[in-house]
């Protein structure tokens, strides 16, 4: 399968079995989309270029597809079965430190930290078996994550540290290391919280939707004040304490503000170096959900701001998007490729009082109670459903350029607009090509930028 497409002045071509990327002339670029269709001949007499070029240009596409780099096979299929039965072990826990929150976000898919239950903080008890849990289930695996999730985690920190000071004290008894992070949206961050979150949080996630506007009107204090005010001189701060890496500031856009690369840039001028912003997930009477007559507007921005990045890079203005971070040398493993993020499986989210399910945007939904803390998993049917997800099994990933890149997408998105984990979230899916198709175009114009040098 071949993906062709044309941004900010590049011609680019994607091979999707081989992962290959090509930055292409305009003759080689006509001729690849002719090529699988098309006999040699045909090609000559269809398009309006000099016989020498096409010639130049066919050799070019037969030597590429000679080496797997161009029209290759699909190899992956052939691993679903090893994938699926593949026998994994949990590596990571949301843990839901709070059930409750400090401010009324209108977006919030857990009701201001609630999550369809009641409010609640999880009691240092629970920690502790949470991490016993997670340290019996990891198998040979050394190192393992622990999210400090919520509402807001800071609202019950003096259980962060005990849980913290507990996972310290497994790691040389049983051969592991705790990656620790902390998402929080800066309400009662202060000194203390971010010395200790610098000694032991491998990344931080901070909570900003951009400009004050934006952000206030979506975000806004339980007596509805701004936000913004309280959160962004602290933000600043940890950021630079942390000298710029392991942590994100992390957005939300929604239909309010479908310009959401001024938001991004907002945080990039305030000297912010990672920065996320996520598209809105709700449903669709809302009023701030995004819809299908956005779309162009969204890939509009998406391109804005790829540009931007490019023009920022060049002038020795980096930073980095998350969603335009790709890997095209490495990238992830094969069975990440094919199934995702590993919720269900590998990853778990873990209530106040020690409940467990597939990922914290599941929580509360008891048709997906996996078990707890104490007894483990109890419905291993769940998880061997969550196992069997997979860009094969998914009707629409399966002729889809973008497929190897987002793994299938988000089950609990699915699960929300569909009612299984087993398809897509069709808004979503088409963001995500976007995306990928904006993040190669960044590779390829700062390769090209080194080639010139």
């Amino acid at each position: 399968m071949v993906h062709q497409y044309k941004n900010n002045g590049y011609n680019i071509v994607m091979d999707v079995c081989s992962g290959a990327v090509h930055v292409v002339d305009d003759v080689t670029y006509d001729v690849i989309a002719l090529f699988s269709e098309k006999s040699p001949d045909e090609i000559r007499r269809l398009l309006p270029y000099e016989d020498q070029e096409i010639e130049e240009a066919l050799e070019e596409v037969i030597s590429l597809k000679e080496e797997g780099l161009l029209f290759s096979e699909d190899i992956y299929e052939e691993y679903i079965e090893e994938v699926k039965n593949r026998k994994t072990v949990v590596k990571a826990l949301c843990l839901h430190i709070a059930h409750d929150c400090n401010l009324a976000c209108r977006y919030c898919f857990a009701g201001e930290g609630e999550y369809k239950g009641d409010r609640s903080l999880m009691s240092p008890e629970v920690g502790r078996a949470a991490l016993d849990f997670l340290v019996q289930n990891s198998g040979s695996r050394h190192n393992l994550e622990v999210d400090f999730f919520g509402g807001e985690p800071t609202m019950n920190f003096d259980v962060v540290r005990e849980i913290v000071r507990y996972g310290r004290s497994l790691e040389d008894k049983y051969d592991k290391h705790f990656r620790f992070t902390l998402t929080t949206n800066g309400i009662l961050l202060d000194d203390e919280i971010m010395d200790f979150a610098n000694r032991e949080m491998d990344n931080v996630v901070l909570s900003i939707d951009g400009r004050k506007e934006v952000n206030d009107y979506m975000r806004p204090t339980k007596n509805g004040r701004s936000s913004y005010d309280i959160i962004m001189p602290k933000f600043i701060r940890f950021a630079e304490s942390r000298q710029q890496e392991r942590y994100y500031v992390r957005g939300t856009f929604t239909r309010r503000n479908l310009d959401f690369s001024r938001d991004v840039l907002h945080l990039a001028d305030a000297g912010f170096k990672q920065i996320s912003m996520e598209p809105v997930v709700s449903s669709p009477e809302e009023p701030y959900s995004i819809r299908e007559e956005d779309l162009p507007v969204i890939f509009e921005e998406y391109d804005r701001l790829a540009a931007e990045m490019v023009s920022r890079s060049r002038e020795g203005r980096w930073f980095n998007f998350f969603h335009f971070m790709i890997d095209l040398t490495g990238g992830p493993c094969v069975a990440k490729r094919l199934s995702g993020c590993g919720s269900g499986t590998e990853y778990l989210a873990v209530t106040p009082w020690g409940d467990l399910y597939p990922c914290h945007q599941f929580v509360g939904e008891k048709d997906y109670l996996l078990g707890d803390v104490y007894k483990g998993i109890e419905r291993a049917e769940i998880c061997d459903a969550f196992r069997s997800c997979n860009v094969y099994t998914k009707k629409k990933c399966r002729d889809c350029f973008a497929r190897f890149y987002c793994s299938g997408g988000c089950a609990a998105n699915s699960y929300k607009f569909h009612g299984t984990i087993d398809d897509t979230c069709d808004l979503s899916c088409e963001m995500e090509r976007k995306r990928v198709e904006c993040a190669i175009m960044i590779k390829a114009a700062l390769a090209q930028e080194g080639e010139d040098e």
